[in-house]
């Protein structure tokens, strides 16, 4: 497999450590970095030309020239956390790293986490003696105020210890080609025995305490660091961190919720202002007045709904998650939830796909990409539509603004947090379910990296979230809700003897509607809101009305008052935030699962699954409410 003229070298350690820039430096090569854990998912192998790289290295052992070594045959291995193998990327970096004819290993570790790279150069010396322990990020080390004694870390090791950073290139080249040079030199001279130190892998917990050990006697942190480790202790404490995390989505919901209401009202006032203007125009243009009305008072209509509703949110909430992504919190949140979706024997990166779904479930679906397990992958997305996107917030915060909250900003944030927690705990519940039934199997090992916290860049953030979130977002919406809003129009005009065509509907799944707690209005809004759930409230709107056209709701009291007299108890309002959180998935999280999962049958588990949970506890409520009231 390997080029057995050359020494063979290979680059191993942790994600995210800067593995593959230090083999583009030394190769010439231009493989992708990124800043995300496991982006190398298979060997990368060059030629390091040590000579052509820095000659006054090689003059210093001319035995190695004599040999003919001039070159270097050097992988860049996946990054992997352990040895005992539990992901492809571990397996194939185990199989390069214990590799007899691999002539050293260079381990790369971060410095600013010196303490959690060293289990696996621990592991790795405990198969082999030569290897080169390579700290990296020494320039954000400084930076942190972080002392590293590398002279004592040696010593304890018994190898060689050289310190790099990514900025500057040509030092890193001179320490690793001389270090290199050396171990290959000193493995020629002793006929290529040392370096081999073959034994039984410790238990992680030793592992763990030796490189605990061994951090407290080489690295020095200063306040900085001593206040991270004890936010981490607090965050990642499981009788703490639930409390903090559902501590920061309340700020976060209560914060969006006052920001976008004002917005969302004058957007929606200057777009609705435009429709006469837009409607004589196109009647000056010649287009007969039914199709004239099914573009204005149908797609334009559903467009403002959708852009009105959705923008200001989504400018206020998309920044702040952001934000905690760029801090650093975001993992941290992944590793509390780590420990729920262990127990439903699903990958713990589900925990950060359901996070992703409280954005957009489209999104989070082809997020579930990073999750490696196929089972566990279609776990994932199966689930992710029961956390509530940002197009069903409205729906949520309509029904609590209207019968249970509304003028306070803070309740309305403290129930809408409530129903977040629902969604979490019924995801995990049909995690569970479905992990025992159509998709059982043992759940992979996961270990999540907690990246040091970093200050954001706010003009970043802000730019970033808006264009690749915030508009993107938008933009998929409105292309799915612009046909939709022509469809409603249609359907809400068509008659058939007395009664439209979605009058007839609604009366045909009333009875089924009643049975749940609920009526045939509402699940007649939820069939055409398939396309954008904001749009879900007018069209019952409409319906209740008798109207042809989504309505302008300019007061949500007089909205309340409409759905009283056709009959909503508070029986009826809770059971519409229920089945808001659990019925089928949007249509454009239903085409992102069929392209990821390839199949329609998933997209058929992905309607049935959340929709007979919504029908069965809508149910369950009805039955409990009429039985104490």
């Amino acid at each position: 497999m390997n080029d057995k003229s050359r020494p063979v070298i290979v680059l191993a350690g942790n994600p995210n450590v800067g593995k593959s820039t230090i083999f583009n430096s030394l190769t010439g090569m231009h493989q992708h970095t990124g800043n995300w854990s496991g982006k190398t998912v298979a060997n990368s192998e060059g030629i390091w030309k040590l000579n052509e790289r820095k000659k006054e290295a090689l003059i210093r052992y001319p035995g190695f020239i004599q040999q003919g070594y001039m070159e270097v045959q050097l992988i860049d291995s996946p990054g992997c956390y352990s040895l005992e193998v539990s992901s492809a990327e571990e397996v194939v970096a185990k199989e390069q790293i214990c590799d007899p004819s691999c002539q050293g290993i260079v381990v790369v570790c971060d410095g600013t986490c010196l303490e959690r790279n060293l289990i696996l150069a621990l592991q790795i010396l405990s198969y082999r003696k030569d290897v080169i322990l390579c700290i990296n990020l020494m320039d954000e080390v400084r930076k942190k105020g972080i002392k590293i004694d590398t002279a004592l870390l040696e010593k304890i090791l018994g190898v060689p210890v050289i310190e790099t950073e990514s900025k500057k290139k040509r030092e890193t080249r001179l320490k690793l080609c001389e270090a290199v040079t050396k171990l290959i030199e000193s493995k020629r001279q002793e006929n290529n025995v040392v370096g081999y130190n073959i034994g039984l892998l410790e238990s992680p917990e030793t592992l763990a305490q030796k490189a605990e050990d061994i951090s407290n006697r080489v690295v020095e942190y200063n306040d900085e660091g001593f206040i991270t480790n004890k936010l981490d202790k607090w965050l990642t404490n499981p009788a703490f961190g639930y409390p903090i995390m559902i501590l920061m989505l309340l700020v976060i919901l209560w914060i969006t919720i006052k920001g976008a209401n004002y917005p969302s009202e004058v957007l929606g006032d200057l777009l609705f202002s435009l429709e006469t203007p837009l409607y004589d125009a196109i009647i000056k243009a010649g287009i007969p007045i039914a199709a004239s009305q099914m573009l204005v008072f149908g797609l334009y209509r559903v467009l403002v709904w959708v852009v009105s509703v959705m923008l200001p949110p989504m400018a206020i909430f998309f920044p702040l998650f952001t934000l905690l992504e760029d801090w650093g919190l975001l993992p941290r949140i992944a590793f509390n939830l780590d420990r729920c979706f262990s127990c439903c024997k699903a990958c713990g990166k589900q925990a950060l796909t359901m996070c992703m779904g409280l954005g957009c479930n489209a999104s989070a679906v082809v997020g579930c990409r990073i999750i490696d397990s196929q089972r566990e992958r279609l776990l994932a997305m199966v689930t992710n539509s029961i956390m509530p996107c940002n197009g069903r917030f409205p729906i949520l915060i309509g029904i609590i603004a209207m019968f249970f909250a509304a003028e306070s900003g803070f309740k309305s944030a403290v129930m809408l947090t409530f129903m977040i927690i629902l969604a979490i705990v019924m995801t995990l519940f049909s995690t569970k379910i479905l992990s025992k039934t159509l998709l059982s199997g043992e759940n992979s090992s996961f270990v999540l990296e907690l990246p040091p916290y970093r200050k954001p860049e706010i003009g970043k953030v802000i730019i970033r979230s808006i264009f690749d979130r915030t508009l993107f977002v938008l933009g998929r919406a409105v292309v799915v809700a612009a046909p939709a809003g022509a469809l409603i129009w249609i359907l809400a005009n068509v008659y058939i003897g007395d009664s439209s065509i979605v009058d007839l509907c609604a009366r045909f799944l009333d009875p089924i509607g009643q049975f749940i707690g609920l009526d045939g209005v509402i699940l007649v809004a939820f069939i055409l809101g398939i396309p954008a759930n904001e749009i879900v409230l007018p069209v019952a709107m409409m319906i209740y009305q008798s109207q042809g056209t989504l309505a302008e709701v300019s007061n949500l009291m007089f909205f309340k008052d409409l759905l009283i007299e056709n009959g909503w108890t508070t029986l009826t309002a809770i059971n519409m935030m229920i089945f808001s959180i659990m019925h089928w998935p949007c249509a454009t999280t239903l085409l992102s699962i069929k392209k990821e999962s390839g199949s329609w049958k998933w997209v058929i588990i992905s309607v049935i699954v959340p929709l007979s949970m919504g029908c069965l506890l809508c149910f369950f409520t009805t039955m409990l409410y009429r039985f104490f009231l």
